[in-house]
């Protein structure tokens, strides 16, 4: 499906739904009625102005006040494009995560994991002129999320996305290969169609990786088309 400037669609199945069955939260917080086209006006479509010079960039997360976090450091690194490959320069992305006990250093987390004081979990990164970016961080732990009974979050990494305002934010997960709790996650399965699911695992890549010192990931991402990597904030 394309619209008359072709610009082309993701087919059924390639992004979440906003209340999936098995994700009990989202039957609360979806919306229930149809949304209201508002007019953006230039406020919306160009401000504020994302750049390293207003939002400086937080590219090592393994680091708080020059101690170390504990937990195994790794490299994650990727590209982002647009539905016909084009790199997408000078996007600002938003990481955040759970530290490697699988704990948020956030005040409504209160899991009974260890907190981490010398890991935030949060980083800022800009996109390079090919469209990629790079962050050093911890693995995260998995993490139980009261869901349904015995319900534990795969690891995973939050990206939020920003294009030139407000009004262009998307978000969307990155978890790791192999993961058992992969299959048995409701948010990750909630993407019906299995090749966009997949597209959320990262790679492991030795290219990425640094000798005696961290292991690499390649994280690639589309912001929209047939091959879109699949957002949560997007029906």
């Amino acid at each position: 499906m394309t619209d008359p400037l072709g610009y082309r669609y993701p087919a059924p199945g390639q992004m979440p739904p906003m209340d999936a069955p098995g994700y009990g939260s989202t039957h609360k917080r979806h919306a229930r009625h149809a949304p209201i086209r508002i007019p953006h006006t230039l406020t919306e479509t160009s401000a504020p102005r994302f750049t390293p010079a207003h939002y400086p960039q937080h590219l090592d997360m393994t680091k708080h006040q020059g101690r170390e976090a504990i937990g195994e450091r790794i490299i994650v690194a990727g590209q982002l494009r647009d539905e016909d490959g084009r790199p997408v320069r000078g996007a600002m992305l938003e990481i955040w995560q759970a530290n490697a006990a699988g704990r948020y250093a956030h005040a409504r987390d209160q899991h009974d994991a260890p907190l981490d004081p010398n890991f935030d979990g949060q980083a800022r990164v800009f996109t390079d002129h090919d469209g990629r970016w790079s962050v050093t961080t911890i693995r995260p732990g998995a993490y139980p999320w009261r869901n349904h009974a015995n319900a534990w979050r795969p690891v995973h990494i939050h990206f939020g996305i920003h294009g030139a305002g407000f009004a262009q934010r998307m978000i969307t997960q990155m978890y790791f290969p192999g993961d058992p709790l992969l299959v048995l996650d409701p948010i990750f399965n909630a993407t019906a169609d299995e090749a966009a699911r997949n597209r959320l695992i990262a790679a492991f890549d030795l290219d990425i990786t640094q000798p005696e010192w961290a292991l690499g990931y390649r994280f690639d991402m589309v912001l929209r088309g047939r091959d879109a990597t699949p957002m949560e904030n997007r029906a």
